[in-house]
């Protein structure tokens, strides 16, 4: 009799069980770029919300529906692909005041673990790094679709994830007063993803 034969027979089965699922290989996906989309909400003079988008993206997803927890992202963002319709604001989120594009030309995310898992949605906690300050943030994801295969032959699949941050613990200061006393830009910025996968 084999070793590894022994040792299954004697491991109790919910141990077995639960070396089994996390030796199970997940599956890797890449952000397709084309058919995704990394919004942001922010307060404009405490009367309405500036909306805006990065149109450069890229980044790896290693995910298992049987395996939640073993969730991994890895991704990145241009942030001089800044759009929020108006030339003159993007130039200049571009600049020191906000994003410093030249010598931090992306913000990243690197998850670190999976909490609340649920049938419909899971939280994925990672660090993101803009402007080269790194925080830990928790994004609310809802569950990776099923796989579905493209007319090219392809395969994909989706999801969709939204947090809420404090862009002064990046260093995003920069701020103008209102002849009332209010703030031109509100602190917390909403962030929206919508991303569309490919397997590998």
């Amino acid at each position: 009799m084999s070793l590894s034969s022994t040792i299954f027979r004697v491991l109790p089965a919910s141990l077995l069980a639960g070396l089994l699922a996390g030796s199970a290989a997940a599956a890797t996906y890449t952000v397709d770029a084309s058919h995704s989309r990394v919004g942001f909400s922010v307060s404009h003079m405490t009367v309405s919300k500036v909306r805006g988008e990065f149109g450069t993206m890229s980044g790896t997803v290693e995910w298992d529906a049987k395996n939640v927890a073993a969730t991994k992202v890895d991704a990145k963002v241009g942030v001089a692909s800044v759009d929020t319709r108006d030339a003159k604001r993007d130039e200049h989120l571009r600049g020191a005041d906000f994003f410093d594009a030249v010598p931090f030309p992306e913000m990243t995310f690197k998850s670190k673990s999976v909490k609340d898992i649920s049938a419909t949605s899971f939280s994925l906690v990672g660090d993101l790094t803009i402007r080269g300050v790194t925080k830990e943030v928790t994004l609310k994801v809802n569950t990776i679709s099923p796989d579905i295969k493209d007319p090219w032959g392809g395969v994909k699949a989706g999801t969709s994830a939204t947090t809420v941050i404090n862009r002064k613990d990046w260093g995003l200061t920069y701020n103008a007063t209102l002849d009332s006393g209010g703030l031109v830009i509100g602190d917390e910025v909403t962030i929206e993803l919508d991303i569309e996968l490919a397997k590998k």
